[in-house]
C-alpha cells in the first residue's frame, strides 16, 4: 500500500482582489497601507491612466510581475484589478498554485448605484455603459475557483471572511 505524498508547503499567498470600478479596492489598499500590483498603475505607465488600447500589454506586465515576485518567493502578494469573471482569475489562480501559493480573493461587494456614485466623482471616469456592462459580468468570487480564504468587503469598508458552503 502507497502512503500519502507530503503535503506542499506553501510558500505564501496572492490575494486578488474582486470588484466594480469605484467599489473602493485601491482606497482599501491604500488605507491600509498596501502595494498592490495594479492594473491602473500599469495602465498609466504603458498608456495612459484612461486608456483602454493597451489592455494585453497592462496584462501581460500584471502577469509577469506577479511570477516575479512568486519566484523569489516573497511570501504576500495583492492584485489590485476589477477580476469581474472566474476565467480572469484563473490565471492568477493557475499561477500561483504552479508556484507553490495558495490564493485568496477579497470581494468588494458594493452595489452599482454606489459605484457610479464613486466613479463620477473620480478623475478618472469609467464610461457609463462599461459600468454597467461590468456589473453585468460581475462574479462573485467562489471557493469552486481554489481559494483557500474569500473575504468580504461591505460599502462601508468592513470585513468578514465567507465560510465555505
Amino acid at each position: 500500500m502507497r502512503s500519502p505524498a507530503p503535503a506542499r508547503q506553501v510558500r505564501g499567498r496572492v490575494v486578488l482582489a474582486v470588484g466594480l470600478p469605484g467599489s473602493g479596492k485601491s482606497t482599501w489598499f491604500a488605507r491600509r497601507g498596501l502595494h498592490p500590483l495594479s492594473t491602473d498603475l500599469l495602465r498609466l505607465l504603458l498608456d495612459d491612466e484612461n486608456g483602454q488600447s493597451q489592455q494585453s500589454h497592462v496584462f501581460g506586465a500584471l502577469y509577469g510581475l506577479l511570477r516575479r515576485r512568486l519566484a523569489i518567493g516573497r511570501r504576500l502578494t495583492w492584485v489590485d484589478a476589477t477580476n469581474l469573471e472566474p476565467s480572469q482569475r484563473r490565471n492568477f489562480l493557475q499561477m500561483a498554485q504552479e508556484m507553490g501559493y495558495c490564493a485568496d480573493a477579497v470581494y468588494f461587494d458594493v452595489p452599482l448605484e454606489v459605484c457610479l456614485e464613486r466613479n463620477a466623482a473620480r478623475n478618472r471616469c469609467v464610461p457609463l455603459e462599461v459600468m454597467r456592462d461590468f456589473a453585468r459580468r460581475l462574479r462573485p468570487p467562489d471557493y469552486s475557483e481554489g481559494y483557500r480564504k474569500i473575504f468580504l468587503v461591505q460599502p462601508n469598508g468592513t470585513l468578514r471572511r465567507l465560510g465555505k458552503k
